[in-house]
């Protein structure tokens, strides 16, 4: 019961692993260094906690008498002493920043490190993140972009497994719908054509010009119409930025009915002032269904 009682005595209950103490850099030694936390004795640090990147010059990264936060890794041994961490301090509080980032949605810049087959390796905020290949925007030469920063937004954001999943192609989409709005006139290229309309490229964005959007003439056909590339402009009717859908219409730019399929050229040349008509009339719809 004495040794139980002793044993009590020696060990601090209010330093505890997880917690989060103040302390001052007393003395180095070859191995890491000794902080003064308040404790009977002074805690430890050893050289590969004292910063999340590494290094090994401790009158840099634990400037004696400087005093800081640190995070309690181990708790107290035979001699009262407990372990602490500077680098899994900066960890959680990166973790932190990170998962308020995932569900915010929010964009950041990353640098990129080193690719493979599957995509690229990039340095979030010191810690390993991984655009996949179909993330990147320019996939085809993964290798150009290795020392480049790059604009990303969170895919998955693993804390338990440290598993960190970007996109810059979300980012790229995310950052392009900021600068769209209802009625804005687009210029872009066809991209391909389906049996229910054409998707058009532009400004980082891909946007659908249904069948029913192309013309106040029904149209049968079309890649009678259009071709694959061809450079064409349109009208934003709708955005959906949940879902990534941008509706647009170039029929509320024709003057009469199957006038694309007759005067396309002519249509595109005057399509400025056409969408500012067109604008209005969107507008007064939109007052008259409020």
């Amino acid at each position: 019961m004495d040794d139980f009682a002793k044993a009590l005595e020696q060990h601090n209950y209010e330093f505890q692993k997880g917690q989060v103490v103040r302390g001052r850099v007393e003395e180095h030694d070859s191995n890491g260094a000794y902080i003064d936390i308040g404790a009977k004795s002074p805690a430890f640090i050893p050289l590969e906690e004292a910063a999340l990147r590494g290094g090994t010059d401790l009158e840099k990264l634990l400037p004696l008498e400087e005093e800081r936060d640190f995070l309690i890794i181990r708790e107290q041994n035979e001699d009262g002493q407990v372990t602490l961490s500077l680098r899994q301090l900066e960890i959680k509080k990166t973790w932190d920043q990170v998962t308020e980032m995932f569900n915010t949605k929010a964009v950041l810049q990353v640098r990129v490190t080193g690719h493979n087959k599957g995509g690229l390796t990039v340095d979030v905020m010191g810690m390993r993140g991984f655009i996949p290949r179909s993330h990147v925007m320019e996939r085809d030469n993964l290798q150009s972009l290795v020392g480049q920063s790059v604009s990303v937004t969170f895919l998955e954001a693993d804390r338990d497994r440290e598993k960190l999943v970007l996109s810059q192609r979300a980012a790229t989409k995310s950052a392009s719908f900021s600068q769209l709005e209802i009625g804005k006139l687009v210029e872009g290229k066809i991209s391909s054509i389906k049996d229910f309309g054409a998707f058009l490229d532009f400004e980082g964005v891909t946007g659908l010009l249904h069948i029913k959007q192309v013309s106040q003439k029904y149209i049968h056909n079309l890649e009678k119409i259009f071709t694959v590339g061809q450079e064409i402009k349109a009208m934003i009717i709708d955005l959906n930025e949940e879902r990534g859908r941008i509706s647009l219409s170039t029929r509320v730019l024709e003057s009469f009915p199957g006038e694309i399929v007759e005067k396309i050229d002519e249509m595109m040349a005057n399509a400025e002032e056409r969408s500012e008509k067109a604008r209005k009339s969107l507008s007064q719809s939109e007052e008259s269904g409020n």
